[in-house]
């Protein structure tokens, strides 16, 4: 097994520095207010690509041979839109495999950055089967969306930049999915600070490294539609990394509803007027649903901002969303 430390993450760092590096780490006022000390925010939505994803593709890309000619991945949006623009920095061709369930503006995004896009079936499983076709037949290199060493450590460097800025800190909250994001921050975080609290918060429903956790192995889960799209995915029964990483540094595992992902939604937009993805507010909703409660200086990470805005207008305007029939009875925004 490959193992990782924070050298990996440190080399990441220089691999992705003035490219990807040094996002915002911002107060919230209104969830300092509510949670009684510092609540910060890491605004991984201002990436060129609008979300973190772009730090893993970029180093993974960069650590490719030289001869490789293209790439293909499997993603719910995001890993597809950093494997596309780290694809295009270096000249490469770019084919991003996804699901039915990936929400249109996502993949129009995807082409817009000058890759492929092959859609395959109704789940991220089923779209990787495609992704290995493409490997096997084409000769692409595959740049996993999570369980890759360069990936991880990528993702990693977020945690370095949060330490650096804000020593002090004493709890994060990051969005679970396939465990790139929450193992690589928690690598970075706790070899720095071991005494920092880590909560890897995720949906209800299809919180495939929660019920891996719980599990104590790799399960599948039926992924369906949620406000949080960017976290919906399994993590492979063959899982090599993110699945012991996360469930060594991860001090505990939260899930929220879709109602309270809404809910967090409406928060940050009104509260910080921020577009934001339901994937990257699930910190949010765990604190405002009281689900966690914070303790000393905490902070969450803004993952991205490319939700789909059909349905962002209608959250914020209060409007009632309709999930493939799983309904979020509408709710207007009060404090």
């Amino acid at each position: 097994m490959v193992e990782l430390d924070l050298s990996d993450i440190l080399a990441a760092r220089r691999v992705i520095a003035g490219v990807a590096d040094n996002t915002p780490l911002v107060p919230s006022p209104f969830m300092s207010e509510r949670t009684g000390a510092a609540f910060l925010l890491k605004l991984e939505s201002t990436q060129p690509i609008g979300a973190f994803k772009l730090r893993g593709a970029l180093n993974a890309i960069a650590a490719l041979p030289p001869e490789t000619t293209g790439v293909t991945c499997c993603s719910t949006g995001n890993h597809g839109r950093g494997v596309a623009y780290a694809a295009a920095r270096r000249g490469l061709r770019a084919v991003i495999c996804m699901s039915e369930l990936v929400p249109r503006a996502k993949v129009e995004g995807i082409r817009a950055l000058g890759a492929e896009v092959a859609i395959s079936g109704r789940s991220q499983d089923e779209a990787h089967v495609e992704c290995l076709r493409l490997v096997a037949e084409q000769g692409l290199a595959e740049i996993p969306p999570f369980d890759d060493p360069h990936v991880i450590a990528g993702q990693g460097t977020i945690g370095l930049e949060m330490l650096q800025a804000r020593p002090d800190l004493q709890t994060l909250l990051v969005p679970l999915s396939g465990g790139g994001l929450a193992a690589g921050i928690a690598l970075a975080a706790k070899t720095i600070k071991p005494d920092l609290r880590v909560v890897g918060i995720t949906m209800e429903r299809g919180a495939a490294m929660k019920a891996a956790i719980d599990a104590g192995h790799p399960v599948e889960v039926e992924e369906v539609p949620s406000l949080a799209d960017s976290l919906g995915g399994g993590i492979g029964r063959d899982n090599r990394l993110t699945f012991a990483l996360c469930r060594r540094l991860i001090d505990e595992t939260v899930l929220v509803s879709e109602a309270e992902i809404y809910r967090a939604m409406q928060t940050l937009y009104y509260e910080d007027r921020m577009v934001a993805e339901g994937g990257s507010v699930v910190g949010l909703a765990a604190v405002l649903s009281g689900r966690i409660e914070p303790q000393g200086v905490t902070a969450t990470v803004i993952t991205g901002r490319n939700p789909d805005m059909e349905v962002f207008t209608r959250v914020v305007t209060g409007q009632e969303v309709d999930l493939d029939g799983h309904v979020i009875p509408g709710q207007p925004y009060r404090r």
